[in-house]
C-alpha cells in the first residue's frame, strides 16, 4: 500500500500543471455556468411553463447531464486515459519510472487510479455545481421553485451511473495509450469509437451495451426522467453498468500484464 500511495502522489505531482487536471475543474464550471446563465436570462419564459419543482430540477440538471453524457464524457475519458501515460511517453521517462524501487503493479495501478480519480472529481463537481447553482437561481429569481424539491438523490444516482459507465472506455483507452506513444492512434480510435457508440444507441441496436463507447449514452437514456415519474425510482446498477465494470476489471488485468512485459529502451 505504501508503494501505491507513493506512486499515486507522484502522478498528482507530475500532472498538477497539465490540461488533464484543469479540464476536470474547468469543464463543470464552464458548462454549469453557461446553463445557469441560460436559465437566468430565460427565466420569464421558463416560469411561464409552471413546471412542478421536480420537473424544473429535471430540466435544469438534465441540460448538464445531456451535454456531458451524450457529447463530452466519452471524449473526456479518452483524453484523460491518453494524458496519464503521455507524460511518460513525451518525456521518455518509462525507464526512469521502472528503475525506482517500486513494483510495477503500484506504478500501473497509480496511473489508472489517478485517471479514475480525475473523472470522479469532474463528475462530483458537475453534481455539486448543479445543486449549488440551482439554489443560486432561486435567490436570483425568486419565482423559481427550486427550493421546493431536493434533487440530491437524482443527481447522485445519475452521475454515479455516468461515472461507472465510463470505466469500460477508460480501461480500453488506457491499454491503447500504453501501446502507442503518438497522439493519433489512441485518440483517433477513441474518437471513432465514441461517435460509433452514440450512433448505435440512437438507432436502437439491442446489443449496443456490448460496445464500451456506447455505455455512457446508454446509461443516460435509461436514466432519463419522464414527465410525472419519480426520478428516485431508477436503479443505478443496470445492464450497461455491469457491462462497464466487467470490461474495466478484465482490461485492467490485461493492462497490467502489458506493463510487466513492456520493453524499456
Amino acid at each position: 500500500m505504501r508503494t501505491l500511495y507513493i506512486s499515486l502522489i507522484s502522478e498528482f505531482y507530475k500532472s498538477r500543471k497539465t490540461l488533464a487536471l484543469w479540464a476536470a475543474i474547468l469543464l463543470p464550471v464552464i458548462i454549469c455556468g453557461l446553463i445557469t446563465f441560460g436559465f437566468y436570462s430565460s427565466s420569464e419564459r421558463i416560469i411561464a411553463f409552471h413546471y412542478p419543482p421536480m420537473i424544473l430540477w429535471a430540466n435544469y440538471s438534465g441540460a448538464a447531464l445531456g451535454v456531458m453524457g451524450f457529447l463530452i464524457m466519452p471524449f473526456y475519458v479518452i483524453f484523460m486515459a491518453f494524458s496519464v501515460n503521455n507524460i511518460e511517453h513525451k518525456n521518455d521517462t518509462w525507464k526512469m519510472l521502472f528503475a525506482q524501487p517500486l513494483n510495477k503493479f503500484s506504478i500501473y495501478a497509480a496511473k489508472y487510479l489517478y485517471a479514475v480519480f480525475m473523472i470522479f472529481i469532474c463528475l462530483l463537481l458537475f453534481a455539486s455545481l448543479t445543486f449549488a447553482f440551482g439554489h443560486l437561481l432561486q435567490v436570483l429569481v425568486p419565482k423559481y421553485n427550486f427550493s421546493q424539491y431536493n434533487p440530491l438523490h437524482i443527481l447522485i444516482n445519475s452521475y454515479a451511473k455516468l461515472f461507472l459507465s465510463s470505466l469500460g472506455i477508460l480501461s480500453l483507452q488506457f491499454i491503447m495509450s500504453l501501446f502507442w506513444s503518438d497522439f493519433l492512434k489512441p485518440m483517433g480510435i477513441g474518437f471513432i469509437g465514441a461517435i460509433m457508440g452514440i450512433i448505435i444507441v440512437n438507432v436502437g441496436w439491442k446489443y449496443a451495451y456490448f460496445i464500451p463507447y456506447s455505455l455512457p449514452t446508454l446509461a443516460l437514456r435509461i436514466t432519463k426522467v419522464n414527465k410525472g415519474a419519480n426520478p428516485l425510482e431508477f436503479p443505478v446498477f443496470t445492464q450497461e453498468i455491469w457491462t462497464s465494470l466487467i470490461y474495466a476489471a478484465i482490461l485492467f488485468i490485461v493492462g497490467y500484464f502489458i506493463v510487466t512485459r513492456k520493453s524499456i529502451k
